[in-house]
């Protein structure tokens, strides 16, 4: 299992968060490309009516694009997101987990989130999941950390 180096980023709500302060529970980092795209969409709102599953196995989601805070509020808001959604506009966590890449957009090469999620126990990546497809992705995680009780 891969240690992950403590971070610190600004989190939906006001607040702050660091990995440091989760180290009791598990924690599912999800990396997203932006707020309000179609797969992103659908993507935060299939991890949001899973939600309760994932909190009765102790499980933290969090959602991480590079979008600014204020983006993140509105996305959370009109998609009444129950979980909180990290801003990493300085790419220091996308660059930490390795998920900027170059893609194609529209036949033009672009940089950005390759869509990819890391299950995190005691700040060590249990499950990794990279380049995933957004529609049921949210099932699939689930149904693994089913498996780790």
């Amino acid at each position: 299992m891969q240690t992950i180096v403590d971070f610190e980023l600004p989190s939906t709500g006001g607040k702050s968060f660091r990995l440091s302060d989760y180290s009791g529970k598990f924690l599912l980092l999800y990396f997203y490309p932006k707020d309000n795209t179609p797969g992103c969409t659908t993507e935060s709102q299939q991890f949001r009516d899973l939600h309760d599953e994932f909190e009765k196995l102790d499980c933290r989601v969090l959602g991480i694009s590079r979008d600014s805070i204020k983006s993140h509020e509105n996305f959370k808001e009109k998609f009444a997101l129950p979980f909180d959604l990290l801003s990493d506009t300085e790419e220091q966590v996308c660059n930490a987990f390795e998920v900027i890449k170059q893609k194609m957009m529209y036949g033009k090469p672009v940089r950005g989130i390759e869509r990819s999620t890391f299950l995190i126990d005691a700040g060590k990546i249990v499950k990794e999941w990279r380049g995933v497809k957004a529609e049921g992705h949210a099932s699939t995680v689930l149904t693994h950390l089913k498996t780790l009780y």
